[in-house]
């Protein structure tokens, strides 16, 4: 079967590349550095042409309010058009656990519009609703540093492994479409505050963070249903403390 993965050489993309390749399957790691655009529409005629399955992986370089809006709507139309042209059976697409619980930020309203091109689209779809990645831990903490101090929610998150997601989005490439959206999470519930701060400690990381129950997560004020699944999730195997160890031995 020819899979096509937009976005294929990104951090969920190349593991997900790897296991459908390994199974034997045709898979195009497709991204603008192999010729296909998907804001432009360059090269995805030929790279969709007798593909089976599409999974699109691409995120916004910005999360702007606009940027994103724009790079969503305008990949997500390049994308579906040509899926429909090359006859794709079966379109999924990497989303956000609680995207429409997450309105007031403009990220997210550009991620709901991808989703809702893609539920008018008519082909047969899967998206796939993901908690935050463990390898995120970093870079939340960065967007709230003020100084030496970081400010962050004691709301709950759930967060996952890559190696997790990418084992779903490989399955998923490989079952039939659902037509509507599953969720994935990982298997501890976790206050962001603390486990961004233990994330910190663990790595030497001098900041402080300090529990805010009005910090922002992205232009958004959380409560305790934001971040996690709303209903039954498939929970990934590998827990905070397993995939931080061979991190820190890395380092």
């Amino acid at each position: 079967m020819k899979i096509v993965v937009i976005g294929g050489t990104g951090l969920i993309g190349s593991k997900t590349v790897s296991r459908l390749r390994d199974k034997g399957h045709e898979v195009i790691a497709a991204s603008p550095n192999s010729g296909v655009d998907t804001i432009t529409g360059q090269g995805l005629a030929e790279a969709l042409s007798g593909a089976s399955v599409v999974i699109d992986l691409a995120n916004s370089p910005s999360f702007e309010d606009d940027a994103a809006m724009e790079f969503f709507s305008t990949a997500g139309h390049n994308l579906l058009k040509a899926g429909i042209e090359a006859g794709v059976g079966h379109h999924i697409a990497l989303s956000v656990v609680g995207t429409e619980r997450l309105q007031d930020s403009g990220y997210f309203r550009a991620k709901l519009a991808q989703e809702q091109l893609i539920q008018a689209s008519g082909i047969p779809f899967t998206i796939v609703h993901s908690t935050q990645f463990f390898e995120f831990m970093g870079a939340i903490a960065k967007s709230a540093a003020v100084g030496d101090s970081i400010r962050l929610s004691p709301a709950f998150i759930q967060p996952i492994a890559s190696d997790d997601v990418a084992d779903v989005m490989a399955e998923t490439a490989l079952a039939q479409p659902v037509n509507g959206t599953i969720e994935i999470a990982g298997p501890e519930k976790l206050r962001l505050n603390e486990v961004v701060a233990h994330f910190l400690k663990l790595t030497n990381d001098p900041h402080q963070v300090v529990a805010d129950p009005q910090a922002r997560y992205f232009g958004v004020e959380l409560n305790d249903a934001s971040l996690v699944p709303a209903g039954k999730a498939r929970i990934g195997r590998i827990d905070f403390e397993d995939w931080l160890a061979p991190q820190l031995a890395r380092a």
